[in-house]
């Protein structure tokens, strides 16, 4: 993207953003190529430590039962984007970031609708996208490590990808800051200063933490669970507007780092997707570019463990990782022979009563805009995401300076 050029006489607007995770790093990256737009980006701890950190980074796209509307729009975003992103901060950072481009084999069991399979190949074959459904048979030719009687065959996705989402946040930073954003990290927001505009709504002016303040033009909040609790920071005090709460809700996921004597002889190694866990590889062979030399470990994972009726999140219990655990042996009984190096879990943002992601403006307010609440798909979303706040803050920003000619 090259960068926008505009008037020396024209102010820059200034965009804050809250969140350093996937969401906020790419917008921040997106934006920064804008000459327009002058942007910190804050976080209350260092960027890729919250539910980006909590990610296998595993984009399930193509092999989503999604095929037309913004929903599938928004997951070919992710994909597409990421096929130049990865390279383009490469090249800019001199890092690399492990991309594995082998795909996504997603095992079917007694119950699938392998009809249905069938039926979302011929739509994607019309979008020319790959996708396979294979018999039993095929299946044990190409991935004899899958062995199971319950398996009644798979679909193989060529076009779905996995990414190292921590990597990929750090390149991002480390890009954006050379094109002039600024971070502030370890940035705990204490409250902000608002006022009301003459069309009843509210402008938020400043935001305040400890003995620092920042004044913004808009602000973006991407803090995923945190971006709760900095809605209620907004609320304005003894105002007729009441901005309703913000309700995301914490989804523990779990999952296993483990090394095996031998990679498993898949060539090349896909992700495997069975009974809604992944089997991701991380070595060398399939990140082709990974500096590290790590072909025989894997991620096991991740449970999905929803939190109670008041929104807490369930406690970690060793009897969810063991289950994790017999489930990917079922399928896959070369992993018995594995050392498991750590267990590893984390909370990702599920909005409560409404469809994730959230993306929209923050009722009340004529500044600030939500993009957040992406469950358990907000690496694949996060281009979508990016593409969708650039264009509501270029809509903003022109219809700004229409209305001052």
């Amino acid at each position: 993207m090259q960068p926008h050029t505009s008037s020396l006489m024209t102010p820059k607007t200034h965009i804050a953003i809250i969140g350093c995770g996937i969401i906020g790093a790419l917008t921040a990256y997106e934006l920064s190529q804008d000459s327009r737009f002058r942007i910190t980006v804050l976080d209350r701890q260092q960027p890729a430590q919250g539910s980006t950190g909590a990610a296998l980074g595993v984009l399930m796209g193509v092999i989503s039962h999604k095929k037309k509307g913004r929903r599938w729009h928004r997951c070919w975003a992710g994909l597409e984007r990421y096929e130049t992103l990865v390279s383009e901060l490469e090249a800019i950072t001199g890092e690399t970031i492990p991309f594995n481009q082998n795909g996504l084999l997603r095992l079917c069991f007694e119950g699938d609708d392998m009809a249905g399979w069938q039926r979302l190949a011929e739509v994607r074959a019309k979008q020319e996208l790959p996708l396979e459904v294979l018999s039993p048979a095929e299946l044990a030719e190409r991935y004899p490590q899958v062995q199971s009687d319950d398996v009644i065959g798979a679909v193989y996705s060529a076009r779905d990808r996995q990414l190292h989402p921590q990597a990929l946040v750090q390149a991002l930073v480390q890009a954006a800051q050379l094109n002039g954003v600024q971070f502030h990290i370890d940035t705990d927001i204490s409250h902000f200063t608002t006022h009301a505009t003459d069309d009843s709504s509210h402008h938020c002016q400043t935001i305040h933490w400890g003995d620092q303040s920042l004044e913004a033009d808009q602000i973006i909040l991407t803090a995923g669970l945190g971006s709760s609790p900095l809605v209620q920071k907004l609320q304005p005090v003894d105002e007729a507007i009441t901005t309703p709460a913000l309700d995301i809700r914490p989804v523990l996921g779990q999952a296993l780092h483990i090394s095996l004597p031998q990679p498993l002889s898949l060539k090349p190694q896909p992700v495997i997707n069975g009974q809604d866990l992944h089997i991701a590889p991380i070595g060398s062979d399939c990140f082709a570019s990974f500096r590290r030399n790590r072909p025989n470990e894997y991620w096991i994972g991740a449970t999905v463990e929803l939190p109670d009726d008041a929104g807490n999140p369930p406690e970690l219990e060793q009897d969810r990782l063991d289950a994790l655990w017999q489930t990917a042996l079922s399928f896959c009984p070369a992993l018995a022979d594995a050392t498991i190096l750590r267990s590893w879990s984390g909370l990702r943002p599920r909005p409560e009563g409404r469809p994730a992601p959230i993306l929209e403006p923050l009722t009340g307010y004529d500044n600030v805009l939500l993009a957040t609440g992406h469950y358990r798909n907000g690496v694949l979303l996060a281009p979508a995401s990016a593409q969708w706040v650039q264009a509501e803050l270029t809509a903003r920003l022109e219809a700004r300076l229409s209305a001052q000619q």
